[in-house]
This record gives structure tokens, C-alpha cells and sequence, in this order.
């Protein structure tokens, strides 16, 4: 009996972006690492040969100011400073940017605009709901001032969410302009089998170069991108192994040590990775004294393709129930989280879907099935979050919004432009363009970082208290 040689299917190295300054942080630390945490670095990730270095985006930007007291876009410039020679990479929640709510197309604009002037050379773009018409203008913007705009597929698995569903997705997504397409697995749910076909199939179908970004909560990652590799996926992310494996993406090592000697080689240079690695295994050792890290993002948990939750949502939903005192209810709350999902449509669960149906299944066991719903669920059932991917259950989405008239076109169609109002409204504290959309973002967190990165929040504090005295 004779078997086809491993990696038939492709001569090509397997490309690598490492999320070590971006996922893999926020997977198992918060978020928490700094920029000083990153800097000493930098050289040795600059010459390992990445595709990209994933470093910006997702919840880094909320973080810095509201955790660790740094300016997001400072973090950038320093970064793009220390790594002249690789590219950088960001992860956009398309019509959401960074934060939780849909923006107007000039505010997306300048966001796409500013990220590249700054330092970003890759913006992934993805929409929670795979509504692509959320993720047209970051696509466009993003191409029109010179990035590469990556389009992201969240995957997830449902009766609705096939292959077919997402090579659909991708080719739509192709000719809207993206520069490659992401799978993007938040949960770890794509399996090998599953990886090799749908990756094969995408291949045949769109011309783009295919990206796949996983964890390996449930444990399978580094089986998940062999069969990809196998299957000719061109870039697949990883990080490096101090903060690596389970709610975090398969460590880069451990995949480029597999893949040494074979068509897909990635042809890295190990030794440059070492002294990264090294470096961090100092990080990872501090964050573990100070309890940033929580050992139960290191486990791997298979029930993770039971419940489809990822890691972070696990996490959320157990704070949740901390707070209300119930925490010997959570498997009750994973168990309602699949038929929350059913009932919503089968968002996938990505931010924010995944804290929208992670909140209403807490609310359904601690008060009753649908006895109430949160502001966020009504707005996801009336189509302000854009289109779910399939019908929701009717009972409950008239249960929760009664005979309000649902959403059809594009959200932010109905949304006015902001930048100018923006503007006035923060320019006693932004100094800069950049401020003044981390204001928009985030209104209720970035003036009074703003204020106290510039001295008058210490000033008006001094004042008031020699006032009083």
C-alpha cells in the first residue's frame, strides 16, 4: 500500500504572522503586557522573518488607557520604530473599529486612515455577524491610503454555517477588493478534516491568498494548521510559546519545527525566535507572580467544541455570575448559551456577539428564559448590529422588541456623519487627530486618560484641593 507524500499538495513555505504583541496577550494575560514589555524585544522579532507581527487592535487599544495608563498610538509609533523590516498588523472589528458600537463611514475613514500613517501596513477587517456589507468601507478605506486589507470569515458551526457558507462569504469578499482572506477560528472549533476541505476549496475558488488564525482551546490548533498546510493555506497565525497554547494560538516554534525539511517549510530563523522566546518567558514569569495570568487559560478544554464559547467569553460569563453570587449555576449558563444562539439567529460568537448572547443566557437562568433582555440583545434582534445569519426565532424577537420595524439596510446608512461633531466636543482635551477618534471610541475612558497623560488632570485635582483648604 502506498500513501501520498505529506504535503503534496504545495511547494510553497508556510507564511507566519505571530500575535506574541497582540493575541497571545490578550488570550492569556487581558491584555495587560506593556510597551516596555515588548520594546527589548523588538531586534530579534525583526529578524526572525515574519510575514507580520501582529501587535494592534482588537482590545489593545482600550487596554492601554484604561488598564495601563499608555497612549495606543504612542505604543504604535514605538513599535513601528523597532521594526522597520517586518510588517505590522491589526485586527478591526470593521464597522465597529475598536469598541462596541457602529460608526459613521468618515469616522471608519480616518480611523483606516490614521492606523496606516502611523505604522499599521495590514488591517484585518471582520464583522461579528459575517455581514460583509459592515466591512465594505474599512475594506475600501484601508486599500485607498495603502494597506493590505485582509477580510476575516469568523467561523463558527451551525446548520447554516457550511463550507459552502463561507467560500460564498469569501468570493463576495474578493470582489469587494480584499487583499487576502482570513479564517478567523476565535473558539477553536474547526477541526482538521474540516480544515483541509474548506481551505482546499477556497484555494480553488477565490485568487487571494488564504490566512488562518486559531487557538487551541480544545487542543487541536497544531493538527488544524498541518491540514491546512497540507491543504496549501499560504499564512497561518501562531505565537510564541510563553504565551502560547490554549486560549491562545499553537506556539510558532512548535510549528516551524514540524514543518522543517518539507515543501512547507517556513524557513524562519529559530535562533532569533529563541531570543524572542526568551525574553518573554521573563514577561510571562512576572505576569504569573502578579496573577495577570489565570492558569485556566493554559488548559486545554475540549468542552470547548461542546459549548462553542471561547475563551474569553468563558471568562466574562464566569465574572458575570461571580458578581451576582451564582457562580454554582455556570454550567447551567453554558448549556443555555447554545439555545440563546439558535434563538438569536447563529451569530457567531466573536465580540460582541459573543457578550451580547453570553449576558442574555446569564439573564435567562438567573431570571427565567426570556423574562428580560439586555439594550444589546434587542438591538442584535432588530438588526442594528446588521444582518444575523439566519432568521431568529420570532417569538422572541417580538418578546423582545415588540412591534418596533427591524433594521434591513446597511446600519451605519442611518448614521450621520460625526468626525466634525466629534471635534468640538473633545477639543479641550484632544491634541491631536489621533485623540480625537480614541475619543469616539472610547468617550467615557480617553479624555480622562488624555488629561492625566497631559498633567491637567493633576493640575484640576491640586487646585481643588488647595481650593478647599
Amino acid at each position: 500500500m502506498t500513501t501520498a507524500p505529506l504535503m503534496s499538495n504545495s511547494a510553497n513555505p508556510l507564511l507566519i504572522t505571530d500575535t506574541i504583541l497582540r493575541d497571545a496577550h490578550q488570550s492569556h494575560a487581558a491584555t495587560r503586557m506593556r510597551t516596555e514589555d515588548m520594546l527589548p524585544a523588538c531586534a530579534a522579532l525583526d529578524a526572525v522573518g515574519y510575514w507580520s507581527l501582529e501587535c494592534w487592535g482588537g482590545a489593545t487599544f482600550d487596554a492601554c488607557m484604561r488598564f495601563l495608563d499608555e497612549d495606543p498610538w504612542g505604543r504604535l509609533r514605538a513599535l513601528r520604530k523597532a521594526l522597520p523590516n517586518t510588517r505590522l498588523q491589526m485586527l478591526l472589528r470593521g464597522q465597529n473599529l475598536l469598541g462596541y458600537r457602529h460608526y459613521a463611514d468618515d469616522v471608519v475613514d480616518a480611523f483606516c486612515r490614521l492606523s496606516i500613517k502611523n505604522g499599521v501596513d495590514v488591517v484585518r477587517v471582520f464583522d461579528a455577524l459575517n455581514d460583509e456589507r459592515n466591512m465594505r468601507v474599512a475594506l475600501e478605506s484601508v486599500k485607498r491610503y495603502g494597506g493590505h486589507a485582509e477580510a476575516a470569515l469568523s467561523y463558527t458551526t451551525s446548520p447554516v454555517h457550511d463550507a459552502a457558507y463561507f467560500v460564498r462569504k469569501a468570493e463576495v469578499l474578493s470582489e469587494m477588493g480584499a487583499d487576502s482572506i482570513c479564517i478567523k477560528d476565535m473558539a477553536n472549533l474547526l477541526l482538521p478534516a474540516q480544515a483541509y476541505e474548506l481551505v482546499r476549496e477556497l484555494k480553488t475558488r477565490v485568487d487571494v491568498p488564504i490566512h488562518l488564525h486559531a487557538h487551541d482551546t480544545s487542543g487541536t490548533g497544531a493538527m488544524v494548521y498541518w491540514a491546512a498546510a497540507e491543504a496549501g493555506v499560504d499564512i497561518v497565525d501562531c505565537a510564541l510559546s510563553p504565551f502560547a497554547g490554549g486560549t491562545s494560538q499553537p506556539a510558532t516554534e512548535s510549528i516551524v519545527a514540524a514543518l522543517a525539511g518539507t515543501p512547507r517549510d517556513a524557513r524562519l530563523d529559530m535562533n532569533r525566535m529563541s531570543e524572542a522566546s526568551s525574553h518573554f518567558k521573563g514577561v510571562a514569569r512576572r505576569m504569573q507572580r502578579l496573577g495577570t495570568i489565570d492558569s485556566k487559560v493554559l488548559r486545554v478544554d475540549p468542552n470547548a467544541l461542546r459549548w462553542q464559547v471561547p475563551g474569553g467569553m468563558l471568562s466574562n460569563l464566569l465574572a458575570q455570575l461571580k458578581q451576582a453570587g451564582a457562580e454554582q449555576r455556570f454550567e447551567e449558563v453554558l448549556a443555555e448559551v447554545p439555545i440563546v444562539r439558535r434563538d438569536f439567529g447563529y451569530p457567531p460568537l466573536v465580540t460582541p456577539t459573543s457578550q451580547i448572547v453570553g449576558s442574555q443566557a446569564v439573564l435567562n437562568v438567573l431570571v427565567g428564559r426570556y423574562a428580560s433582555f439586555t439594550r444589546e440583545a434587542k438591538a442584535l434582534l432588530r438588526g442594528e448590529y446588521g444582518k444575523l445569519p439566519t432568521k431568529p426565532n420570532e417569538t422572541v424577537r417580538e418578546r423582545a422588541i415588540g412591534k418596533d420595524k427591524c433594521i434591513e439596510c446597511r446600519p451605519a446608512d442611518l448614521i450621520a456623519p460625526e468626525l466634525d461633531a466629534i471635534r468640538k466636543q473633545y477639543g479641550n482635551v484632544a491634541k491631536s487627530e489621533e485623540d480625537v477618534l480614541s475619543c469616539a471610541l472610547f468617550p467615557q475612558v480617553a479624555p480622562d486618560f488624555m488629561r492625566k497623560r497631559d498633567g491637567e488632570l493633576v493640575r484640576e485635582i491640586w487646585v481643588e484641593w488647595v481650593g478647599r483648604g
